[in-house]
Order: structure tokens, then sequence, then C-alpha cells
């Protein structure tokens, strides 16, 4: 799946989660795809999409490939003390991916905990690889506490937000 088409397929999704009130595409200066994830508590979370293939030509069509999605997975608690870390947004985020059942993803995994959590400097975000080999990288990259961020004003990643 290329950027473009999962941005729009991760916008789909997380509308649909209980905890979030708006997710929306987003880009700035050198990241032309990515999200921006307003929770029900108002805290924001911004993240770069980027994509990696072995495969995929992008001057051609895209070509699908379909498979049996990943099993869905319990969806863990957002807020810890009425915040969000980002070892949390991480689990929750890959937990509604997982189980939108779509077929083209094979394994979505998160970068900061699970078997991920001692490789040295991680950055927090959530990784899927497809069917096809692809692979889609969703980088954290800043957050904004409920009352911050008027505006839309993001900023650096926060240990909770």
């Amino acid at each position: 799946m290329r950027p473009a088409r999962f941005q729009e397929f991760a916008v789909e999704t997380l509308l649909k989660a209980p905890d979030v009130k708006a997710a929306e595409p987003w880009q700035e200066e050198g990241r032309p795809f990515g999200i921006h994830v307003t929770f029900s508590t108002g805290s924001q979370l911004w993240a770069a999409i980027t994509a990696a293939s072995t495969s995929d030509k992008y001057d051609r069509p895209e070509v699908p490939v379909i498979d049996v999605p990943p099993a869905e997975v319990p969806v863990p608690d957002l807020y810890d003390d009425g915040k969000i870390t980002p070892s949390r947004a991480e689990q929750y985020l890959a937990a509604m991916l997982t189980n939108a059942g779509n077929a083209e993803i094979a394994q979505v995994y998160t970068y900061t905990s699970g078997e991920r959590a001692a490789e040295p400097n991680n950055h927090p975000g959530v990784g899927l690889v497809f069917h096809s080999e692809s692979r889609i990288f969703v980088l954290f990259q800043h957050t904004a506490r409920a009352g911050q961020g008027k505006g839309g004003q993001p900023f650096d990643l926060q240990s909770a937000f």
C-alpha cells in the first residue's frame, strides 16, 4: 500500500475509533503524508507517513496484494491518569489499524513497546507490513495537550499529552 492510499485508510479507520474525536490528513515541509489525530480529551498527535518497498514501482499503477488480515487484538486503554503517553498511543493506534480487517495488511507493530522496546534510539510510532512486502512507517512527530496548540500549532513530542 502506498502512502497516499494508506493515509486515506488510516484517517477513515481512526475516525471510527472510540477515543478519537477527529483524524485528518496532515503534511509539513519534507513530509508530504501524515495524519493529525485529536483524541476525545482534546490531546493531539501529528504523525508522518513514509514507505519502503523492494518491488513496487511507483511509475506504474498500484496492484494491491490481498491475503488474510491480521487477527483482531484487544484494544488497550489509551489513557493513564487522564493523559496519553507515546507508548499508549502506539498500542492504541496499532490495535485500531490491526482490527480494521484490511486484507492487504500482514502485520502491525509498535516501535517502543513489545519486542522492539529494547532497541536503542527508538522513535515512537507504528509500522505496518503488507502482503505485497511493502512497509509503511507512521512516525510520531508532534503532540499537544488539550488546550495547547490553539490553531493547530504542534509542539515537540511530549512524554505525556
